[in-house]
């Protein structure tokens, strides 16, 4: 099985994002060969660089990761809307308001990995974790909604999602009392979980 998995680079002014960090570390399980892919926190160029190497790959599934300041916990998307409404830049001063991310394309797409098992095995393995309702309207939800739609016309077949990994712990500074985190460790030990309930599906 082919696994594409996927990160972010740093934006909103960090040096470092817990994703990208994540992703470089996290070993595929027995009978998996993982595809690695850091990504431009920029509309327009994030889904372009992905679809690329799906092309290039033609994985089995597309795990896409992105930094949530501020989750405590691991979080699959259920969803990815079709709209763009930047608070931020991207990291080309991009801010798009109120735009859809494709003209007359559907509202929104449901992730097509298997959130519920994700999320049941990372809590068993002592990873928080639960299902996110919302991707936000930033870079990461573009991507998710444009890979979606991408595989939805090109690779019905091919699943693919998009999963939040809160802070790392040196981020924290100069941030409010109480912002959590997760070490990478942990976070690359949920990846790794993710990988395997992926490839198990």
């Amino acid at each position: 099985m082919k696994i594409l998995l996927t990160a972010f680079d740093p934006f909103g002014g960090e040096s470092i994002n817990p994703a990208e960090e994540g992703v470089k570390l996290a070993t595929p399980p027995e009978g998996v060969e993982l595809y690695k892919l850091t990504v431009p926190t920029v509309f327009g160029k994030a889904e372009k660089t992905v679809i690329a190497e799906i092309e290039r790959v033609h994985p089995d599934a597309v795990i896409m990761i992105g930094q949530a300041g501020g989750r405590s916990g691991i979080t699959p998307e259920r969803v990815a809307i079709n709209v763009d409404e930047a608070k931020i830049a991207d990291n080309e001063g991009n801010i798009p308001a109120s735009q859809p991310i494709i003209s007359d394309a559907p509202a929104a797409y449901f992730s097509t990995l298997p959130i519920h098992a994700i999320t049941e095995v990372l809590n068993k393995g002592g990873i928080t974790s639960s299902i996110s309702n919302t991707a936000g309207t930033f870079v990461c939800n573009h991507l998710m909604y444009s890979v979606l739609h991408y595989a939805a016309q090109r690779y019905p077949k091919m699943r693919a999602g998009f999963v939040h990994v809160p802070y790392l712990p040196t981020q924290k500074a100069g941030k409010s009392e109480g912002t959590p985190s997760m070490p990478l460790e942990t976070i690359v030990r949920g990846l790794e979980i993710i990988l395997s309930a992926v490839a198990s599906e």
